[in-house]
């Protein structure tokens, strides 16, 4: 028999990423492992949801398959494919709680500085290469220790105010890329199990299930309510991840 708890949890955390997957919410789709890891062991959620991740990625690029700005892509997945290669080299080194509480640090300074004048005179220039690379690397490096590499995607993309479907669309191909690329390395380290694929298998349908729901949200709300529940959400998921970062590094 199933723990209820279990249960709850992981259908909460598969259901929020999947929403987050289609653009919906933010980088909420981060706490995905921390919620995780209340129940499991936070590197068997980290292998257990990348099946699940890869399923997501699949219905999301299909269904933005014409709504996506390759320019940024090209940018941004070279350093991505530097901050995987740096994840796997230091996976045994780097804590969760340690990714957590610099992710979390980062996207609050992120979020502080988008309400500064600078930012607003920032906001629709032409993307920057060595800054979208930096990010890029970084969104890598984070997603492969723990999932987490939505907030500095968004530090280089959600200010240049993206049509919400093709802001959706550019996250949905970048981390499918990400995402596929973490697969050999996963397997070499043994996240990629019997009993992790079990809960996988398990799982799927209700992230994908939330990638729906999400796509259909959308595509029906305004731009300028898109961005404003972004950014709060973004707000309130660095402090999150800054309170559990620090809560374990401290019980550590």
């Amino acid at each position: 028999m199933p723990d209820p708890i279990f249960v709850a949890v992981a259908v909460t955390a598969v259901l929020i990423v999947g929403l987050s997957k289609a653009g919906l919410l933010g980088g909420l789709g981060v706490v995905g492992v921390p919620l995780l890891a209340l129940v499991m062991p936070a590197r068997d959620a980290a292998g257990m949801m990348l099946p699940v991740l890869l399923c997501m990625d699949a219905v999301a690029v299909w269904m933005y398959r014409k709504e996506f700005d390759w320019h940024i892509l090209k940018i941004m997945l070279p350093g991505a494919a530097v901050g995987t290669l740096i994840g796997w080299a230091l996976w045994a080194v780097v804590s969760d709680a340690m990714v957590l509480l610099m992710v979390g640090i980062i996207t609050l300074l992120f979020v502080l500085d988008a309400i500064l004048p600078l930012r607003k005179k920032l906001e629709g220039l032409p993307p920057s290469k060595p800054w979208g690379g930096f990010w890029g690397a970084v969104a890598g490096f984070t997603s492969f220790i723990s999932h987490t590499g939505g907030p500095p995607f968004q530090i280089y993309v959600l200010p240049r105010r993206l049509a919400p479907a093709v802001y959706a669309g550019t996250t949905a191909v970048f981390f499918a890329i990400v995402n596929t690329s973490k697969l050999i390395p996963y397997f070499f380290l043994g996240q990629l199990n019997v009993h992790n694929l079990a809960l996988s298998a398990a799982l799927a349908p209700v992230g994908i299930a939330g990638v729906f729901l999400g796509i259909y949200l959308v595509r029906r709300i305004s731009m300028r309510l898109f961005y404003r529940i972004a950014y709060w959400l973004v707000f309130l998921l660095a402090l999150q991840l800054i309170w559990d970062g620090s809560t374990r590094l401290l019980a550590g």
